[in-house]
């Protein structure tokens, strides 16, 4: 069962074209990153233009966050995972 469920998910990445190229430090640190940008535009200490850009920014960290992927890693062949 286990096996299978591996399998199906490199047959995934290949469909996909995404090779998890991200470790569990680096992914934790862009999600805390993010919930810092985070709490800084909640209370207003950011605002405008720049919390947009941050904002953006940080919605960007949490996505690659949660598919352990990074595509600026990929041109450069960079990956943290063990």
């Amino acid at each position: 069962m286990i096996q299978q469920t591996a399998d199906n998910a490199v047959k995934h990445e290949a469909v996909m074209g995404l090779k998890k190229n991200m470790g569990t430090a680096d992914r934790l640190i862009r999600l805390v990153v993010a919930a810092g940008v985070a709490a800084l535009i909640l209370t207003g200490t950011v605002s405008g233009v720049l919390a947009i850009a941050l904002g953006a920014f940080a919605g960007v960290f949490v996505l690659t966050s949660f598919m352990s992927t990074c595509p600026l890693y990929m041109p450069f062949g960079l990956s943290s995972r063990k």
